[in-house]
């Protein structure tokens, strides 16, 4: 057998491995990736640490796998499914009978992009006469706006945040509003800091003007109501507020379901009417899509149905407090360390912290904290905004807070022993020298050799480095521009087919 047939025999084999064999090669894959329970990782997963909710969503799950969501006529347990999560969402978020907003319908996305590139393109697709269709939102929205602009071939109007408040002033947002403008969208909360834009006030602007507002309130939105009955301050931002024309919202994450599954609301069917695509002319199946996919799993709606179901709203209330317990702990812990300061007052189920001392690198810590079982998430500067470390707090962590605060001073000292990053005079000079179309994966190759973080062999799976500190201080350094063509080279060289 040649070289070449051996590697493809091994990605591909003749003869089908055993069961057993696999899932224990998946095991061992598995082992490289951050842990998914246990209140240590503070991104992308959400662990409310209910005892047998994870075997509940998983049985739900295998039931509805197979299960196609492209024909509601043809599986309509997953109709059922889905009208009861939307309604779930909309009696959360200020909707259903009794409400300011009682017509409120909705759709199950796959995800929280899903949902904002939607009310993008239902926002977009209303408006049929604008040639130039724009969007208005704060910098500090979530970047899949940009790439539901990017995808739909809508125009961004940023507008700037407060260094102070983190949020947008609505007299900005009035002001960038402008006759093609066909959505206006703001976050409750915004993902970098947590806080909650002034819904009410942008939401008024927009309705003034005529246009449709979106409140992206996918992070944590779901919180927000429980920790208002909790006795947590915070502005309105639900269909309570006159001129809240959309909701998306994050089954997957603070409502502690399986991955994928987000919620997109409108106040009435006609406002969601143009998020529809709809297509009879050719020879096959007049095509139906609420949504952007056409094949979707029953697996995931299953999984959110029965953790919504058995968690119900005193579970949800509950898990709130827990939460609330550890953002104030993790918040306290932070204001005890020289040099460390909170972005904002967390009011949502957010810590983010930035250093007011140069000698204490940001990157650097975030390392030290890895090393001592604590994954956070660096988050880079941006205009007056410093770099900062965010951490996404859970139900799961609330018997962690007491272990992070000695955690976070030991992290502080090794990083100050440590010293910050100095990246070599030539890799300056490079990014200040190139365009970000002039970058090519072999410049970045050898700036990563350079750096000493090498890519393994291709065969053998990418190896990552083990600290991170020198890729953010790079990414820090380099205009937003460069910093996405980097990361766009980077992950390309992560990205290669495995043969053997």
């Amino acid at each position: 057998m040649s070289e070449r047939d051996d590697r493809v025999a091994w990605a591909l084999p003749a003869r089908g491995v055993p069961a057993d064999q696999v899932l224990d090669e998946i095991r061992a894959l598995r082992s490289a990736d951050r842990p998914t329970h246990g209140g240590r990782l503070f991104a992308y997963v959400y662990d409310p640490a209910v005892p047998g909710l994870d075997d509940l969503a998983m049985s739900a799950y295998a039931l509805s796998a197979h299960v196609n969501g492209l024909d509601p006529t043809a599986f309509p347990s997953l109709l059922a499914m889905e009208n009861i999560l939307v309604g779930a969402a909309a009696s959360v978020l200020g909707g259903g009978p009794g409400t300011a907003a009682p017509d409120v319908v909705g759709s199950v996305t796959g995800g929280g992009t899903e949902s904002l590139i939607l009310a993008v393109k239902a926002a977009r697709d209303a408006r049929p006469e604008v040639a130039t269709p724009r969007l208005v939102i704060p910098v500090s929205a979530h970047a899949a706006f940009a790439k539901a602009a990017h995808y739909l071939g809508v125009a961004l109007d940023l507008v700037p945040v407060s260094a102070t408040t983190l949020r947008p002033d609505p007299a900005d947002v009035a002001a960038a509003i402008g006759p093609d403008t066909v959505l206006v969208a703001c976050s409750a909360p915004s993902y970098a800091h947590g806080v909650v834009d002034p819904v009410t006030e942008i939401a008024a602007v927009a309705a003034a003007a005529g246009v449709r507002c979106h409140v992206d309130a996918c992070f944590g939105g779901w919180t927000l109501p429980y920790l208002r009955r909790l006795g947590v301050d915070g502005p309105a931002f639900d269909f309570s507020v006159p001129g809240v024309t959309s909701i998306s919202v994050d089954l997957h994450k603070y409502a502690y379901c399986p991955k994928g599954v987000s919620v997109l609301l409108h106040r009435d069917a006609a406002l969601r009417a143009p998020q529809y695509f709809a297509f009879a002319d050719w020879p096959g199946y007049t095509m139906i899509n609420p949504v952007i996919s056409s094949t979707r799993s029953g697996g995931p709606i299953a999984a959110a149905y029965a953790t919504l179901r058995h968690i119900g709203d005193d579970g949800y209330l509950a898990l709130a407090g827990r939460t609330l317990d550890a953002v104030r702990g993790l918040a306290a812990a932070v204001t005890k360390v020289d040099g460390l300061r909170l972005m904002a007052e967390p009011e949502s189920t957010v810590v983010a912290f930035t250093s007011d001392d140069p000698a204490l690198d940001l990157f650097v810590l975030a390392d030290e904290l890895t090393v001592r079982g604590w994954h956070t998430q660096p988050q880079m500067a941006y205009g007056d905004l410093p770099a900062s470390i965010h951490l996404t707090v859970t139900a799961a962590v609330a018997p962690r807070v007491a272990e992070f605060g000695p955690a976070l001073e030991a992290a502080a000292t090794a990083a100050r022993d440590h010293g910050p990053v100095r990246l070599p005079d030539e890799v300056a000079a490079l990014l200040g020298a190139l365009a970000p179309e002039q970058l090519t994966s072999e410049l970045v190759e050898g700036l990563a050799g350079g750096l000493g973080l090498g890519f393994g062999d291709p065969q053998a799976g990418a190896a990552l480095p083990d600290r991170s500190a020198v890729v953010n201080t790079v990414l820090n350094v380099a205009p937003p521009r460069m910093r996405e063509r980097l990361l766009i080279e980077f992950v390309g060289l992560l990205q290669r087919p495995t043969y053997r």
